[in-house]
């Protein structure tokens, strides 16, 4: 019980009451203890005047009866002195003794015609005042009663109660409100952690609480993006596997019955074995290098090498599958050499990538571009590769760069989608961008954007 955030705003806030209640008492009378003894001496001399005034008016005969009626009706204690030495006691509660005598420096002081006023030598609040009867001059002592003084420290308490009382039934009615939406929070995480985000909190709250709900709704819909990612990775995975293996199933039993496939045509089932072996092989390839690439501690090889060299070995090195489909193809590069600061390998891979994308949608006799030119604005490199291919609708392109994407049908051919997105990869980890611009059976235009070096030049 008392663990729980209710129980404890309940409780701060009685603490902060009586704390605060107590060091106000406590100062005030440590600032305005002299105030204070000022405006009860002033009140004790008044009623030791007025006790003398009515004497004087009556001359009663019996003194211990006044004096004790007296005590009773200004409420105070009376002390009398005599001329001869002799001390009476009138409580203003019957019964009780004095705790302590008054200093007979005090008394002499008022037999001798003065008013005394207390001091710190003083046990207590006093005034003493010369109380003339005949030739007699005895000294009159008024003192607050005890009786009083509990009373105001009773009545103390009762407000003090009454205010904690008070306050704290608001506070409870507070509190509750306070942690209702962070008891939405709690239920809303076990939720999350349940799988269920499909979440609705009282965002329109102005205060901090309303800035979590917010906070924690824009998160909520980041798990359900990322939560809906992995369905989908986990999904598009099976079904490039799946597909793979069951051809290596097939023809694989075909193959064990000599009746189903001909002697002739056995050579050909082999090489769709292998080579849906070698596209399930490749799959995997990319599986690893994808998440290579997507951790946080992928090394960068970095090194000083020229761009330019770079495009034109991959050009040389395209050769075969540019001869076959009989493309042509154009490289643009500048004058002088072109350095840059990067991963040699995954720059490679890059290119074979996109020049790999580019000859196997650019349909025989087609024609493929590549230009290098150096960005005026940030000195940097810009890489283009244009195909005369089947091109994209442009309804694909924004997603084109995500894992397993393969667009419209007619660019599904043998690929499993992650190419283009470990380019995307690669190019961000340099600090680059990668672009696509594609119109139907007009081709496609890659563009590349890298820096001439590495952002702060070392190596992960």
């Amino acid at each position: 019980m008392t663990r729980t955030l209710y129980f404890r705003v309940v409780l701060t806030f009685l603490a902060a009451v009586v704390a605060g209640m107590t060091i106000a008492v406590l100062l005030g009378m440590l600032f305005f203890e002299k105030e204070l003894d000022e405006t009860g001496q002033r009140d004790l001399l008044a009623a030791g005047r007025e006790i003398v005034q009515v004497y004087g008016r009556t001359i009663p005969t019996e003194m211990d009866s006044f004096m004790a009626s007296m005590a009773k009706l200004s409420s105070y204690d009376l002390d009398l002195y005599a001329t001869n030495g002799s001390h009476q006691y009138y409580p203003y509660e019957s019964g009780r003794l004095r705790q302590s005598d008054i200093r007979m420096e005090a008394v002499q002081f008022v037999r001798n015609g003065n008013v005394y006023l207390s001091t710190a030598q003083d046990s207590e609040t006093l005034v003493g005042l010369p109380f003339p009867i005949g030739d007699d001059h005895l000294a009159l002592f008024v003192s607050p009663s005890a009786k009083n003084e509990t009373a105001i420290l009773r009545l103390l308490g009762a407000i003090l109660f009454i205010a904690l009382a008070i306050g704290g039934l608001f506070v409870l009615l507070g509190a509750k409100y306070i942690v209702k939406p962070i008891k939405a929070l709690t239920l809303a995480t076990k939720k999350i952690a349940n799988g269920e985000y499909d979440i609705a909190l009282d965002a329109n709250r102005k205060d901090e609480l309303g800035t979590l709900a917010r906070s924690f709704t824009e998160m909520t819909v980041g798990l359900r993006q990322l939560e809906n990612m992995r369905k989908e990775f986990v999904s598009n995975v099976s079904h490039e596997i799946q597909s793979p293996l069951t051809s290596i199933s097939g023809f694989a039993k075909a193959l064990k019955d000599k009746r189903l496939v001909p002697e002739e045509e056995r050579e050909q089932v082999l090489e769709i074995i292998i080579a849906e072996s070698g596209r399930l092989s490749k799959l995997g390839d990319h599986l690893l290098k994808l998440a290579s690439l997507e951790s946080e501690r992928h090394p960068l090889e970095l090194e000083h090498y020229r761009l330019d060299e770079q495009l034109r070995q991959l050009v040389v090195t395209s050769e075969p599958q540019l001869f076959a489909k009989n493309i042509r193809i154009d490289l643009e590069l500048p004058r002088g050499s072109c350095s840059i600061s990067a991963d040699r390998e995954l720059l490679s891979q890059v290119w074979l990538n996109l020049l790999g994308n580019a000859v196997k949608f650019t349909p025989d006799g087609g024609r493929i571009w590549i230009r290098l030119q150096i960005d005026p604005g940030s000195g940097g490199y810009i890489v283009t590769i244009r195909d005369s291919g089947v091109g994209i609708a442009s309804e694909h392109l924004g997603r084109i760069f995500e894992r397993f994407y393969k667009g419209d049908a007619s660019r599904s051919d043998g690929g499993n989608g992650l190419g283009l997105a470990i380019v995307h990869k690669i190019v961000s980890l340099h600090g680059g961008r990668v672009e696509m611009d594609s119109l139907v059976k007009q081709g496609t235009t890659v563009t590349v954007q890298l820096p001439r070096t590495f952002p702060n030049e070392t190596k992960k």
